[in-house]
């Protein structure tokens, strides 16, 4: 499993995570029970799928070594582990980066 993961967030979103330093979640998170992460091979697939239709987004890169054993790799979308952070708001702290990218839907 990887050390890192990708948090895709609202351009509000990320302005309220920014003001407030936590993130409990986007309303798919808090509906079940967990934030969605992907990979970087993960990536393109969920913006793809979930974001095509926003004009931009925010891809933050989240260190997973802090949120310890919160971190469950769970099969989804083909079968694919992806991780998930259980019980925990994700921190700022634990942004290593993060960019602005416009979605292409097709």
């Amino acid at each position: 499993m990887t050390a890192t993961a990708f948090k895709i967030l609202t351009i509000d979103q990320w302005a309220q995570f920014q003001a407030d330093g936590l993130f409990a979640g986007a309303p798919v998170d808090l509906t079940d029970g967990y934030i969605h992460l992907s990979t970087a091979d993960q990536l393109d697939g969920t913006l793809g799928r979930y974001f095509a239709h926003l004009d931009r987004v925010i891809i933050a890169d989240i260190d997973l070594g802090p949120y310890g054993a919160h971190v469950r790799w769970e099969p989804s979308r083909g079968g694919q582990l992806f991780p998930h952070i259980y019980d925990l708001p994700l921190d700022i702290r634990t942004v290593i980066s993060w960019r602005e990218y416009t979605p292409v839907s097709g």
